[in-house]
Parts: C-alpha cells; structure tokens; sequence
C-alpha cells in the first residue's frame, strides 16, 4: 500500500558551492538534525560571520559533525537489504471467465529472505487463500514457494523457496530503536515497482491498531517512510542494514473523522516478527491459548440495551461444554472482566491478555454473572489450528 519559486540570482562559484552546501544540510536535517546544525555553524564561520556567543571555533568542533555521511549510510544499508527483498506472488482460486477463458486472480507483496535456507518473511494477508505461491528474486528469478507457516494474530507468514538465494537480511533489535531515528523501507509497491526504497524515521515505537474485531496488533513501529499497496511484509531498515520491522499497514484516515492522513505506516517489530518466525520454521505454527468460547465485546451501548450489570469486558455468546471454560464452570452470558487481575477493557482487549499467556497455564477470572461477582481458575487449552 507523497508555487511558483522565483529563480535565485547567479552566485560567485565560492558563494554557490557553499548555499549548494547548506541546501543539502538541510535536505537531510529530517534524517540527523544535528548533522545539518553542526553543518550550518560552521558555514556561519567560514563566512567569517558571527555565529551566537559561546559556540566553538571550528578546529574545537567534533570530527563526526563535519564528516558524517548519512547518504552514504542509507545506500550501504540498502546494497546490503536489497538483493534479500523480494516480490511475493499469491496465485488465487480460479474465480471467473471472461471471454469463455479461464482467468487466475493473483495478488502480491513484498517478502525479505533471513536464511541461506531459503526462508522469506512476509504477512499472513499477503499469502491468505493462495492456491500456490512464487518468489521474485531481486535478480528477476521467479521461483515456487511452500508456505512453511503463518500466524494471522501476528500477520506474519514464513514461505520457503529451494536453491541458492542471492543474499540474507540480518535481524537488528527493535528494543533499541527511538523516535527521530532514520529507517529505510525497501518492497514493491503496486507489484510492479520492484525494490523501491523510501526513506524516514521512526515516529514513535509501541504502536496498537486494531486489525481484527476485539484484536489489537501491538508492539507495532510507526514510521513515515512511505509505505503502498504492495509494500506489504517488506523489510524496514536501520542504517546499519538491519532489519528492525516487517511493514504491515498504512492509516490513512480515521473512521472518527473525514480527514485524511498521510505518512503513517506501520510495522511489525523485529523482535516480535523474529520469535514468532523462529517458532512457524520449527513448528509450522503458533502455539495460541483456548477457552473454547465465542464472545462479545461490552460497550455501555450493549450493557444499556441488555440491561446488563457492568460496561466493560466480553459477554459469553457461546462455550463449547467440553472445552476450558466449560469444564471450568463459566456459561453462556457470564461476562468476563479481569485476566489474572487486570481488567478486560478497550485497552487491553481480552484476547490480547488471554495471548499473553500458554497453553496449560492456570488463569483467574473475573466473572459477572447476572449480579454476582465471581472469580473462576480456568487452565487453558490450545486453540485448535486451521
């Protein structure tokens, strides 16, 4: 899934080299601010003009703040990622005809290989229904692909393609990125332009958005790299040619509001995409917690049209008599508030808590039922696999 400029007079050669100087610094402030503000002071004193009371002379100014290259950083980082970035095609059941001929649906996004093995991260909604899938090198080699696993709480996937691949993408910690710092997004938006790289920072870290009815996809990277249609399960990228997320998702606009945004993107983080790909390429999937009950989110709109005793939580509309919850004591229209202690609210939606915790674990909860305030222990099943 970014008036009129009245032409500057001629320059000495001195004068203009040294505006060409500064023009640049300034193109590149959204990327180190205090690269183009170290640059800027020492033009100023070049000029022989006063800079301000208290600033350095030039020979006391540090080394990094003359010599920094944050071009050269963003291009090594992407001869590094690119040649690991690929286009991932998903081949759709056959849906119609035209013309009496039979026409194949495809659809595509990015992928990124972090194994000589010939693993590719992706997202689970680029691979979803695929009748088969191919690989796109970044040489223009089409190859097939097994899909080894997906996790769709997570939208991630894993495919596998078989012989040499042309490079592997190292994996960054995303624990230490910070806003402000520069990030390089790298897929093939629209399908069609391959390896496109675009350039930004990270907005702001620890990001929820809600992907799923009552689920919200959390831990996310916000960055204004552009990111499009086809983008999808793309690597972004550290200076130091890392992969510090798997983009996801762009917001355009609110659905509070008619206002269209632009310039927030989203991606997974490294660390959450790296745990979760390393358990589908040993298991094929993810291991998830069941309660063996379908449910429904409470709002004070719910609770006031079924006279209901509290606002907030999940109403039981269904539970499967043999499953954790049933065999636990808990019945249809129980209303769940708290897990193990911490309320059930549009914050913590309740599959987010319940994803908090395994298989086999024994959780307490908080359970309304009618006027009654009751606390249930439930061990947790596994949620049964597609």
């Amino acid at each position: 899934m970014m008036q009129g400029i009245e032409p500057p007079k001629r320059k000495s050669a001195r004068t203009a080299g040294l505006l060409l100087v500064a023009a640049l610094s300034l193109a590149l402030s959204g990327l180190t601010g205090a690269v183009a503000g170290g640059a800027a002071v020492y033009l100023a004193l070049r000029e022989g003009r006063s800079a301000g009371a208290g600033l350095p002379a030039p020979s006391e100014l540090p080394a990094a703040f003359t010599s920094v290259d944050i071009t050269t950083a963003v291009t090594d980082s992407v001869e590094r990622v690119s040649p690991a970035v690929v286009t991932v095609v998903n081949h759709l059941p056959q849906q119609r005809t035209i013309l009496g001929q039979s026409v194949e649906p495809t659809a595509s996004g990015s992928g990124v290989i972090i194994s000589s093995e010939g693993y590719v991260v992706t997202n689970n909604h680029v691979v979803e229904n695929a009748e088969s899938l191919e690989v796109t090198l970044s040489n223009g080699t089409t190859l097939p692909a097994t899909l080894i696993g997906v996790d769709p709480f997570a939208d991630l996937a894993v495919v596998r393609v078989e012989g040499e691949v042309p490079a592997v993408a190292p994996w960054g910690n995303s624990d230490e990125l910070k806003s402000g710092e520069t990030v390089i997004a790298i897929g093939s938006p629209l399908g069609e332009f391959v390896n496109t790289v675009t350039v930004g920072v990270i907005s702001a870290t620890d990001r929820s958005i809600q992907t799923n009815p009552g689920f919200q996809l959390e831990g996310l990277l916000q960055t204004d790299a552009a990111i499009n249609q086809g983008n999808s399960g793309g690597p972004l990228v550290n200076l130091a040619g890392q992969v510090i997320g798997i983009n996801t998702l762009v917001v355009r606009g609110s659905s509070n509001a008619s206002a269209v945004a632009e310039g927030l993107g989203f991606a997974i983080s490294s660390n959450t995409a790296r745990a979760v790909v390393e358990q589908l390429i040993d298991h094929g999937f993810i291991s998830h917690p069941y309660l063996g009950v379908n449910w429904r989110t409470v709002t004070p709109q719910l609770a006031e049209s079924y006279d209901l005793s509290t606002d907030n939580g999940v109403l039981i509309t269904e539970i499967d008599p043999s499953g954790p919850a049933g065999q636990a004591g808990l019945e249809q229209g129980d209303i769940l508030t708290a897990l193990d202690g911490q309320a059930i609210d549009a914050e913590s939606p309740f599959i987010n808590l319940l994803f908090n915790h395994q298989p086999g674990e024994t959780v307490a909860l908080g359970v309304v039922r009618g006027q009654e305030s009751l606390q249930v222990t439930v061990t947790l099943g596994e949620r049964p696999r597609a």
